[in-house]
């Protein structure tokens, strides 16, 4: 087994180490979501923290880890007797991200049950983590069936297996630790809520303790035996101090200034329900038993705050978690008027060290309280501060308003600025902020996919309504019962069958095809020309796009930005979980010069190329949005047509939001629809809330054969209207051509 990295000689990480240990006193606190960069020691302090934990006693051969002084009455492997039972060292269970349904809360032989009447039951991942510690490496990666799955066991303490009506229930009691890395995506608000606490990590700056970082590593990795050892006392000692806050707990005592002080916090934060309080006054508690006190006091309300409410605050779309202090130590003061005074010579037990257990280790590292160790890196101590508000122009000051240029009918250059005698582009414009966001119609890619779980596009999944049987492919999921029975019946004669069970074979047995909803790849192609530069356009432009972006997230699809203007195009943010990192770049997105429509196409088709290469189960939605305009080089519009119809016959879903604006309009956008053979819709229908809008569904195709228009679906049932100009006045992609010639 491999010697774990001691938890004391990892260096700094104060708040990470303080939330681990807290939820070793009080398992109750409900876990802890550790968030910060790659390489910042989060999975080694987790691991190191399973050495510290007392041994537990459970009885002898039981595979669910009871505890023989309260044995679980429910257990599969009960009843048990009351006994001496044995022990062993605290587990720490590793989560995979790919692990499926069955793995994680255990799978029962539903053959055996049909044919025997027996419950043969194989445990999970939650079993083995019962009394112990349950690991999720990169948390946001889960689907979110199985987080939904491991947070209901650790709020209820128990896990639930339910296979047609055959049923087992055994103890499932944890301490849950998540870490993750928020730029390859964020949680769900509820998920989050469900961690009791949350550590943001950095690595330092400060090259001193970048030093010690990488001096402790390298011994460890030398002689991983010979630097525990030396480490070996301290670990003892911070292994008692767990053990004597445990016995403390029951004793401390929450009063009513320090509830009211809960509570105020949380009203203040406008943190959403109620668990928010209830963490925050078990943190407290748990804080002070872990100082050796029996009451708890302003600074444990503080603190706990600072772990508790950072992820739950509420909180405007794509903003990070954070926390503002001095509002904190306002209402604290407010509500700690009549706290009594702590009499002067009182004993007030063992306070916990600044810098964390482990200070002034063998090492000889400054006082722990600098550098942070471990065989990943780490950060320092600090805290993050909090971001505060964006401001819209990105330094904070207005923008002076931009002139206008009267836009000449039939010109696709009309809306451009001025530019050079030789064709330069424009000089770059300062970005302007986006509008506020608003509710977006839900776009669908055509057809019946088999990508990951998510919210957006049909799909046969794991989970949702059954449509169907089939044999299984591998291990059976889940079993379709009428179906099985259908297969088994014709042969109950021919296989013997004298009693009133069922004969099930192998070959009988039926899953269930199941069709859900899938998370696609939402690709934006933005147009940031000049002919979208004037201030006002763009900030409404902008705000569609970050509308778009935050039904991506609520439909846990993957996001790419690509963007162009003068002379080419950019991939702004590749293909990635994180849509928090689109809305970003698109903040800063500047505008100005020509508009290069084709080459933001042909961008578009080489990294969709890559990404089926990468995962071709997620299937692509391309989501242009321009005025349809191509300016640059020899026959733009005409290059422009010819890359679309390049998508249209790769078979990828496509939908072109039209920016273009003013009483005379040429409709280039629709017509680029057409090449796409996907749909065009304005800014106004894009809101569900517009009088205007219709559900849509991208009617696009998986073959390289040309497909039809595509349609809006409304009004009447059956009703169809054909995608149509959106202007007063439309003038044809030809005649705009022969314009510009």
């Amino acid at each position: 087994m491999n010697t774990p990295y001691p938890l004391t000689a990892i260096v700094g990480m104060d708040d990470l180490r303080l939330a681990l240990l807290l939820n070793a006193v009080s398992p109750a606190v409900g876990g802890v979501l550790i968030r910060g960069e790659k390489g910042t020691a989060k999975s080694t302090a987790v691991r190191a923290l399973a050495s510290v934990l007392p041994d537990v006693p459970v009885v002898a051969g039981c595979r669910f880890s009871c505890d023989p002084a309260a044995p679980d009455p429910r257990c599969p492997d009960g009843p048990h007797e009351i006994e001496a039972g044995t022990t062993r060292p605290t587990r720490m269970v590793e989560l995979p991200v790919g692990a499926s349904e069955d793995r994680v809360v255990g799978a029962l032989d539903i053959e055996r049950a049909l044919a025997e009447g027996v419950k043969a039951f194989e445990p999970g991942l939650l079993a083995d983590a019962h009394r112990g510690i349950l690991y999720v490496d990169e948390v946001n990666l889960l689907h979110d069936h199985v987080i939904d799955l491991l947070l209901d066991a650790a709020a209820m303490g128990a896990s639930h297996v339910e296979r047609e009506g055959v049923s087992v229930r055994h103890a499932a009691r944890f301490l849950l630790v998540g870490t993750m890395n928020p730029e390859e995506g964020e949680l769900r608000p509820q998920l989050l809520d469900r961690f009791g606490l949350t550590v943001e990590v950095a690595a330092s700056r400060e090259p001193d303790e970048r030093v010690e970082v990488v001096r402790r590593r390298l011994a460890y990795d030398d002689d991983p035996a010979g630097f525990a050892a030396r480490w070996a006392d301290d670990e003892a000692a911070l292994r008692a101090r767990v053990v004597a806050a445990r016995a403390l707990l029951p004793s401390v005592r929450l009063g009513d200034t320090a509830l009211r002080q809960i509570a105020a916090i949380c009203a203040a934060f406008e943190v959403d329900g109620m668990r928010a309080d209830i963490v925050m006054a078990r943190t407290a508690t748990a804080l002070a038993a872990w100082a050796g006190r029996d009451e708890v006091r302003t600074e444990d309300v503080r603190q706990a705050a600072l772990l508790a409410l950072p992820h739950r605050r509420r909180r405007a779309p794509f903003d990070a978690p954070g926390l503002d202090e001095d509002k904190l130590d306002r209402i604290l003061d407010e509500f700690a008027a009549d706290e009594p005074e702590q009499p002067e010579g009182e004993d007030d037990g063992p306070e916990p060290e600044p810098d964390g257990p482990g200070d002034g280790g063998p090492e000889g590292g400054p006082d722990d309280g600098g550098p942070e160790g471990g065989p990943d890196g780490g950060p320092g101590g600090q805290p993050p501060a909090d971001p505060g508000p964006q401001g819209p122009a990105g330094d904070g000051r207005e923008q002076p308003e931009q002139p206008q240029v009267p836009e000449q009918p039939g010109s696709p250059e009309a809306s451009e600025p001025a530019s050079s005698g030789n064709g330069a582009a424009a000089a770059e414009q300062a970005a302007v902020g986006a509008a506020d966001p608003f509710k977006t119609r839900r776009l669908d890619v055509p057809g019946i996919g088999e990508g990951a779980d998510g919210r957006r596009s049909r799909a046969r999944t794991a989970h949702g309504r059954t449509t169907g049987a089939r044999h299984p492919q591998g291990a059976l999921g889940k079993l379709h019962l009428s179906a099985t029975l259908r297969a088994a019946a014709p042969h109950q004669r021919a296989r013997g069958r004298r009693g009133p069970g069922l004969v099930v074979r192998r070959d009988d047995l039926r899953e269930a095809v199941r069709e859900g909803r899938e998370g696609n790849l939402v690709l934006f192609v933005v147009d940031a020309s000049g002919s979208m530069a004037a201030r006002q356009r763009m900030s409404v432009i902008k705000g569609a796009v970050l509308s778009l972006l935050l039904d991506a997230y609520q439909r846990r699809d993957k996001v790419g930005l690509i963007t162009f203007r003068g002379s080419g195009a950019e991939l702004a943010l590749p293909p990635t979980s994180s849509v928090e990192a689109g809305a970003a770049r698109l903040q800063t997105l500047p505008t100005g010069g020509r508009t290069p429509l084709s080459e933001g196409l042909l961008k578009a088709h080489e990294v969709l190329r890559v990404e089926k290469m990468r995962d071709a189960a997620r299937r692509p939605l391309l989501v242009v949005v321009t005025d349809g305009r191509a300016t640059g080089g020899r026959q733009p519009l005409e290059r422009s047509a010819r890359a679309a119809r390049l998508l249209a016959a790769d078979g990828v879903a496509s939908v072109v939001v039209d920016c273009e604006t003013g009483p005379v309009r040429l409709g280039l956008a629709a017509e680029l629809a057409r090449d796409l053979h996907g749909t065009a819709v304005t800014l106004d229908e894009l809101r569900a809330d517009s009088v205007t809008a219709l559900v849509r569904d991208v009617r696009g195709t998986r073959t390289p054969a040309p497909s039809p228009s595509p349609s809006l679906t409304g009004g009447r049932a059956g009703h169809t209207m054909r995608t149509a100009p959106h202007s007063p006045t439309h003038t044809t992609r030809n005649q705009a051509t022969r314009r510009v010639a």
